[in-house]
């Protein structure tokens, strides 16, 4: 079984940075695409980044040049830096990886989430 922890959700102010982690442990073989989802009350949910297992990253053009995606392939690691935060990052944030099992399974594992909130 695989799973996916995450951390670092909480409180700041606008303006503040706050930085998620997301670990995956269990039967891998190999992570491939890993990204970080949001939703908001009264909204959908949104890819707000990923990253792929090479290093490539694409962004949700509200989140550009403010977030930062990164991940630490060594220990499964998945990251989202988080700088200039606005009130309207408010969400309860996800995070996802599509991954080969040690079965050579492909499957596409979510976080419990964690939520973020931006206010002063």
């Amino acid at each position: 079984q695989v799973q996916l922890v995450e951390s670092g959700g909480g409180l700041v102010q606008p303006g503040g940075s706050l930085r998620l982690s997301c670990a995956a442990s269990g039967s891998i073989f190999s992570i491939n695409d890993m990204g970080w989802y949001r939703q908001a009350p009264g909204k959908q949910r949104e890819l707000v980044a990923a990253i792929t297992s090479g290093g490539s990253t694409n962004y949700a053009d509200s989140v550009k040049g403010r977030f930062t995606i990164h991940r630490n392939n060594a220990n499964n690691t998945v990251y989202l830096q988080m700088n200039s935060l606005k009130p309207e990052d408010t969400a309860v944030y996800a995070c996802n990886a599509a991954l080969l099992t040690t079965m050579r399974r492909y499957v596409k594992v979510w976080g419990q989430g964690t939520l973020v909130t931006v206010s002063s």
